[in-house]
């Protein structure tokens, strides 16, 4: 009986050009943020060309792509606003280079986990006066938070986990006037309600505490 042959072993130019694949079709709309974090993860842990292979199996060759339908595509966020009352951006949507988020006297929670980014960074810039705002980022995604709070406070929450090379970037900047914004890194795998995943996140903490 023949002996199966050894799996061959990945370069690290053959794991560069699968996590180039990746962000091609992270562009295209065929990832999400949270899941091209979590394939640019693997692809760098890949050891075989098998397992690079398995990373891209879902997704077609980038020569043999269609151009894209617009209608079938989320339209591009580039605004997020709210006024007296509360609002949430979630699910599938498209991240824009440079967005806005704009609350007064009210709520809003921005999930990034489904979000598709379009090249490979996103700026967004909040800005509060007399209310909240939460975002939902997945791990694995680099980030430099900052921004100014006045009479407010602006938190960082989750692990503190390294991204892997060349992992998707976003800027936030919060500025703040008797106002509050955190940034919650949601683990992956966690669901629910934006309140259960918060619980979710503050569980992680206690635990590596």
């Amino acid at each position: 009986m023949n002996a199966e042959p050894p799996a061959v072993r990945a370069s690290d130019a053959e794991r560069n050009r699968t996590v180039e694949q990746l962000r091609a079709h992270a562009g295209d709309g065929r990832l999400t943020l949270e899941e091209l974090a979590q394939r640019i993860e693997s692809a760098y842990g890949a050891q075989t060309r098998e397992q690079l292979e398995r990373i891209t199996a879902d997704l077609p060759a980038t020569t043999a792509v269609p151009p894209p339908s617009p209608r079938r595509r989320p339209r591009p966020t580039s605004l997020t606003w709210v006024a007296f009352g509360e609002v949430a951006r979630k699910g599938r949507w498209r991240l824009v280079d440079h967005s806005r988020v704009v609350v007064a006297f009210g709520n809003a929670d921005i999930d990034l986990r489904n979000a598709q980014i379009e090249g490979d960074s996103a700026t967004i810039t909040a800005y509060v006066a007399f209310g909240n705002v939460d975002f939902y980022v997945p791990e694995g995604v680099e980030i430099d938070h900052g921004g100014l709070a006045i009479f407010g406070a602006r938190g960082d929450h989750g692990a503190d986990v390294t991204p892997p090379p060349d992992a998707p970037f976003l800027r936030i900047r919060v500025f703040t006037m008797f106002g509050n914004s955190d940034l919650w890194r949601i683990p992956a795998g966690a669901t629910g309600t934006f309140r259960e995943l918060i619980d979710a996140v503050r569980r992680v903490r206690q635990v590596g505490a």
